[in-house]
């Protein structure tokens, strides 16, 4: 599931500059063999200060230690993973012409606008050397924006024109890599411990950085601006017309260290309720940004007492909702040649209820069963209680290639298609009864929890990438719509994530079920319509298009980008949210291939 797997890069990554104040503090903590290296190290006081610091000669110096010392090696896919590898920049805006079925007269004129990960130099890289090997996860390309542009003509026959545009997010160290022609920081999101923590200290040391900024999860508006984001690094604006990169976002100074790929805009003021997490303290600050963009109007830090790896937050009319579960990340843990990411099956999970503009000691902490939760579906308030809605899974899973590093000496060269015994099989199968949509209830009087799973563990599917009609964020909804990950997906796939349907949730109905002895009974589980792609055709970056005038919550469209493996061809459907077993009222072909991404959204012209 591609949720599971954001934890190593949206965590890990959120690197805060400086993110140790002395190397001292950290020569504490790690193994002999290292302390004489890390004693050179202490001229250094501050980790920002590192590049500065250092001469030319010195950077040179390092770098031919990195090239003499460490080779970089070709990730290479799976023939059923190919659509996960990058494409490249196709120029111009080109106009698509093929379009089966019809684009709704009330759809909206906009942009429909997709993340995604998009490696340079043809794709991911591994590493060898005489520290170890250490790899990149398949999510940690550089972001690229897929867009789909969607205007009339001005006349008596209004005629729709669709135009299709890619482009890379250009951070900053997008644009240091490609200036150098070749890949410049070491791949340190798993492997050996030592392979890692070198590379990430010799990344540090040349660069200032632990790890490149990414920018290709997610893009939002605020105050009628937009933007790109990943988790490891602050947002950067883009111009949504051209697609070109504006620069960093610090909300003027006030905020220049890791943001969440989930801001939560609060309903009625308008404002953006945003968090960073870091490996050292402050673990976890919260932040409130004006309506207009323009300042941080609050900013505190929770006092957390560890690094938690926390994907996104919630907001209610009132409150932000914060999630603390058991799964942590601790360089002192990775320093000692064990997990840099951890769940702990002992551990407390608890959610914070936090008055908009309160501090650590305003939060209302509520006990919950040990879980996780990627994405939060919505938030709102019901009289005294707060009720939180969630893809929740009972533990922290990555479903992955069943292969470990050391196994496939960093590459896939010797995995093959039907490298999923049975055993895995039901072991996946078995995996996907682990997750649920599921609600707590949390009454800020009584201080009682409600838990309740919403749908049944059926073993058929995962559902995640929640999306719900976006003008009732922080207020009771009626619906949610998931993405569907199926377990024959999942073993076919070698482990990656493909989503290959669509599921509407209705919360203010109930399901029904025939009984084992042919009574029908209610069971407290909402109802659920779903929309199944055509076979090997998967989709990515849903988002849901209100109708312009419409009265009801689900009156609007499901947009996504999807690929059917079978004709390598990269489409937009375009599915009426009321009648979402329906087929497409539209089908949109590209005309260039799209890979798989991650979050996206529709941004109306007319804002």
């Amino acid at each position: 599931m591609v949720a599971c797997i954001y934890a190593c890069q949206v965590n890990y990554c959120c690197s805060k500059k400086p993110l140790i104040p002395k190397f001292k503090d950290l020569k504490a903590s790690i193994s002999s063999t290292l302390k004489p290296f890390l004693t050179n190290l202490e001229h250094f006081p501050l980790i920002m200060d590192v590049p500065k610091a250092m001469k030319e000669t010195s950077f040179k110096l390092l770098d031919t230690f990195v090239d003499l010392t460490f080779e970089f090696v070709d990730q290479p896919l799976l023939p059923s993973q190919s659509n996960f590898a990058p494409v490249e920049e196709i120029g111009k805006a080109v106009t698509v012409t093929e379009i089966e079925g019809k684009i709704p007269d009330d759809f909206p004129e906009g942009v429909y606008i997709r993340n995604g990960s998009n490696p340079l130099f043809g794709g991911l890289k591994s590493s060898k050397s005489i520290f170890g090997k250490s790899n990149h996860l398949w999510i940690e390309g550089e972001g690229m924006l897929h867009a789909l542009y969607f205007a009339k003509g001005r006349g008596k026959v209004s005629k729709w024109n669709v135009l299709y545009k890619n482009k890379y997010v250009e951070t900053d160290t997008f644009n240091m890599e490609k200036n150098r022609k070749k890949p410049g920081f070491i791949p340190n999101m798993e492997g050996d411990a030592l392979a890692v923590l070198m590379a990430t200290l010799l990344n540090l040391l040349r660069f200032g950085l632990f790890h490149k900024y990414t920018s290709n999860t997610n893009v939002f508006e605020h105050a009628k601006k937009y933007y790109s984001i990943a988790e490891n690094h602050m947002p950067q604006e883009i111009n949504t017309q051209t697609l070109e990169t504006l620069g960093n976002w610090t909300v003027n100074g006030a905020w220049n260290q890791s943001f969440t790929a989930h801001p939560k805009k609060v309903p009625n003021t308008g404002e953006l309720v945003i968090m960073g997490t870091y490996p050292i303290k402050p673990y976890f600050e919260l932040g409130v940004i004006s309506a207009d963009g323009k300042q941080m109007v609050h900013k505190v830090d929770l006092k957390f007492n560890k690094c938690i790896l926390c994907h996104e937050m919630g907001v209610t009319e009132r409150y932000n909702v914060i999630l603390d579960f058991p799964l942590t990340l601790d360089l002192n843990r990775l320093i000692r040649g064990k997990q840099l990411i951890e769940y702990d099956e002992d551990g407390y999970a608890r959610i914070g209820i936090m008055p908009r503009y309160g501090d650590a000691n305003s939060i209302k902490w509520f006990e919950v069963e040990p879980c996780y939760v990627f994405h939060l579906i919505n938030c709102f308030e019901d009289k005294d209680e707060v009720v939180v809605r969630a893809c929740r899974s009972r533990r922290w899973i990555i479903p992955r290639p069943n292969l470990t590093i050391d196994e496939a000496e960093l590459s896939l060269d010797s995995s093959n298609e039907t490298s999923f015994s049975k055993d895995d099989i039901e072991s996946s199968k078995d995996l996907f009864s682990f997750f649920n949509i599921c609600e707590w209830r949390l009454n800020m009087i009584t201080s009682e929890v409600k838990m309740k799973n919403q749908t049944p563990a059926d073993h058929q599917f995962i559902m995640e990438f929640p999306i719900i009609n976006e003008h009732f964020i922080g207020i009771k909804n009626k619906f949610g719509y998931v993405q569907l990950f199926n377990s024959e997906t999942y073993s076919n796939s070698g482990g990656f994530a493909k989503f290959g349907g669509l599921a509407k949730l209705h919360y203010e109905e109930r399901q029904f079920e025939i009984s084992k002895d042919d009574k029908q009974e209610e069971y407290d589980l909402i109802k659920v319509e779903y929309h199944i792609f055509p076979k090997n055709t998967f989709w990515s970056g849903a988002a849901f298009v209100p109708k312009v005038e419409g009265v009801d919550e689900d009156d609007g469209w499901i947009v996504a980008f999807t690929h059917n493996e079978d004709t390598n061809q990269s489409q937009v459907y375009i599915i009426d949210a009321k009648k979402i077993e329906s087929k497409p009222v539209a089908i949109i072909t590209l005309p260039s291939r799209v890979p798989y991404g991650f979050h996206g959204a529709f941004f109306p012209f007319n804002l």
